[in-house]
């Protein structure tokens, strides 16, 4: 079945009739637990179910919101939250930003897979029409910055001559339609089948929504390549008003980092390599100074002329080798080293060492206690903590287990 949104894609709104409603329930796209609500079959729609690779439309039934739209065979589903009454009469509104995206950036992508392929001979596998940005799998293992570059300069042409874009519909048994590009049909497909046409371009079987005329595209971006999967490339673009959106994040980008650089954009990698080489060096400095206050650390502790048997110590900055350091220096014969590094609300770092017996018992207990996982071998246990806040609880079971085994005791 041909619907409305397919004869008319410019229809922002709709008068239809309810066919059938029945309970049903949703899985956001995102995970999560199923929305509840009802799949509703209108006797025709204007918002287009998913399929050739676009993404369905959002609108009103009614002042009801559609979460989603699916095609079944020859029906388009309607998913929504409130139940409507079968034979009734509404008033369909499409989400019409979102329609008109779609539409540039499907009849940019026709435009883009045509011209490809008569210049170069690169043949079109599948493509994405994602949210930010859509992505072409061209059946080619790479492309030349040079041949991009000719690529948008003729697609954007062509869009300056303001070539028309036409839909037409053919039977399904005729002739014609073995000359018309195609990746096949769905083996549910039912009724005449749909051609789009960008007049001496291109000729494509299509399910999808498009502009009248490639001068509603307005301008095509190409973004460059990726590497693809088998031998193949991807190449990603942008289309309309895209083009525009991306413009104006750059700048605001430009804007901030002219501001924050205190210089012009020209200039700006070149600061940012700068600051990039002073981080660095600060990191290296601030990491020896780390290690030798570990060395300074256990070297007091073992200058103490009593050593107590159990050996506590959180802190802030530090990582596995601030840790491991303090291990080394004060050695684990006798000695049981709890240490922890990281913010003390939140996650980070623990080591346990001392005597292989006791921290073979007593490590898995200690990961346990902070929400962490942990391994251990030779007399250590470390890993990450995810519960920071429960160290004193940590450290009272090995306080326990000391005075336990103490002669005192």
């Amino acid at each position: 079945m041909v619907f409305q949104c397919q004869r008319d894609s410019w229809a922002r709104q709709f008068a239809t009739r309810v066919v059938s409603c029945r309970a049903a329930e949703l899985r956001p796209e995102g995970g999560g637990e199923p929305v509840r609500g009802f799949q509703v079959v209108l006797e025709d729609t204007i918002l287009f179910p998913e399929g050739g690779g676009q993404p369905d439309d959002r609108g009103l039934i009614g002042d009801v919101p559609v979460l989603r739209v699916t095609r079944r065979g020859p029906e388009a589903v309607h998913f929504v939250q409130a139940a409507l009454e079968p034979g009734a009469e509404v008033l369909l509104s499409l989400d019409w930003e979102r329609r008109f995206d779609h539409m540039q950036q499907h009849s940019g992508q026709h435009l883009i897979t045509a011209v490809v392929e008569q210049m170069f001979g690169f043949k079109t596998a599948s493509w994405e029409l994602g949210r930010q940005r859509s992505v072409i799998e061209l059946d080619t293992p790479s492309m030349t910055a040079e041949q991009i570059e000719a690529l948008e300069r003729s697609v954007n042409e062509k869009i300056r001559e303001r070539v028309p874009v036409m839909v037409r519909e053919l039977a399904a048994d005729d002739p014609e339609i073995e000359t018309v590009r195609s990746r096949g049909l769905p083996d549910d497909h039912v009724g005449p089948v749909r051609v789009v046409d960008i007049k001496g371009i291109d000729s494509n079987m299509c399910c999808g929504t498009h502009v009248s005329n490639l001068s509603d595209l307005q301008v095509i971006k190409l973004l460059g390549t990726e590497k693809g999967k088998k031998n193949k490339t991807n190449l990603v673009f942008l289309a309309g008003n895209r083009v525009l959106k991306s413009i104006e994040q750059s700048y605001n980008t430009e804007k901030a980092l002219t501001s924050l650089l205190k210089n012009g954009p020209g200039e700006h990698v070149e600061a940012v390599k700068r600051l990039q080489s002073s981080v660095k060096l600060l990191q290296k400095n601030n990491l020896n100074l780390i290690r030798d206050i570990a060395v300074l650390i256990a070297r007091d502790f073992k200058s103490k002329p009593v050593q107590s048997e159990l050996f506590v110590l959180h802190r802030k900055e530090g990582d596995s080798e601030f840790m491991n350091i303090i291990a080394n220096e004060i050695g684990t014969e006798e000695t049981l080293m709890f240490l922890t590094v990281g913010d003390e609300k939140e996650a980070g770092l623990f080591l346990l060492a001392g005597p292989v017996e006791a921290v073979e018992n007593l490590g898995p207990r200690v990961a346990e206690l902070l929400g962490g996982k942990g391994a251990g071998k030779r007399g250590r246990f470390q890993g990450k903590a995810t519960k920071m806040s429960r160290r004193g609880e940590a450290q009272a079971l090995l306080q326990e287990f000391i005075s336990h085994r103490s002669p005192e005791a």
